[in-house]
């Protein structure tokens, strides 16, 4: 079945910036973003958020979008702006929804390069990000299965995903990402033009990782936080951890080591994860055949 319409989305965290303003220079010269085989469109998500530079008002919107919160009063901004989104991109699980495809830009505080996270399991997806591989090797993907399920932004149309580039701080712009983001959004135009025209091109298994365990940080009674991320795993992003490295150091010094079996360390020491009880993710290799 050919794309009619995909979907650029930006800010759904109002502090993350690359996705705000591709987003808005794509609004103000769509012809950047205009294909012959199918209609793009490029939205701004959370407005309100990113006119404070927060990540979200009352709560993440980009786990607003479960069925039960799209399907149930909203008790706040966030849930309330999702039921809105999901009517003019959706809706969710329509036989005929407005977005056929989904990206939706993010950017992360964690040395996660320049990567995909997908919880989608189209064939189409996995076709998307084999070419988006192929045309850049850097490109990593991550099967997200987190805290929270089948509730990304990207869920409401039946294909998509989402970019994830970083080490980037909240709340700031960095041109390097920028591009690099920019430049993969247009390989997946290509891509989606290609595909509606018969698409011939010979594609590769696409190697992943497939999530495991969310890592929280040592705390005490209370909840608090006793220990950091040990300075010998900042930043090895999608690098292997074995049984004794090590993992944090608490605040008199004393490592703490990792104790388990050989996994990838993933989104180590995102900001916007300490409220959400996690360190960094875990994962392991596997292989998506196409």
């Amino acid at each position: 079945m050919k794309i009619k319409n995909l979907t650029i989305t930006g800010g759904t965290h109002g502090n993350e910036l690359i996705g705000v303003h591709l987003v808005k220079q794509w609004q103000n010269d769509p012809v950047q973003i205009k294909r012959e085989t199918f209609k793009t469109d490029a939205v701004l998500m959370n407005e309100e958020a990113i006119r404070e530079c927060r990540r979200y008002i009352d709560r993440d919107l980009n786990r607003c979008f479960d069925t039960f919160t799209l399907t149930n009063p909203p008790a706040n901004h966030e849930e309330k702006l999702a039921q809105k989104l999901n009517s003019t991109l959706g809706p969710k699980g329509s036989k005929s929804p407005k977005s056929d495809f989904i990206v939706d830009l993010h950017s992360t505080t964690a040395n996660m390069g320049l990567s995909i996270v997908v919880s989608n399991e189209s064939e189409l997806t996995w076709m998307a990000i084999s070419y988006l591989k192929q045309k850049d090797p850097r490109v990593r993907v991550y099967k997200w299965m987190g805290d929270e399920e089948d509730a990304f932004v990207d869920s409401i149309a039946p294909h998509g995903f989402a970019i994830e580039v970083g080490a980037i701080p909240q709340g700031v712009l960095r041109s390097d990402l920028f591009f690099d983001t920019q430049k993969l959004v247009y390989h997946l135009l290509d891509f989606i033009d290609e595909y509606n025209r018969g698409f011939s091109m010979a594609l590769e298994n696409v190697e992943y990782f497939e999530h495991e365990i969310l890592l929280d940080y040592p705390r005490d009674s209370e909840g608090n936080i006793t220990a950091m991320v040990h300075e010998d795993r900042q930043d090895r992003d999608f690098d292997l951890i074995v049984n004794g490295d090590p993992l944090f150091r608490n605040f008199d010094g004393e490592e703490i080591y990792y104790e388990g079996e050989s996994l990838y360390t993933l989104f180590i020491n995102e900001a916007a994860y300490y409220e959400k009880g996690f360190a960094m993710t875990l994962a392991r290799k596997a292989l998506r055949v196409l």
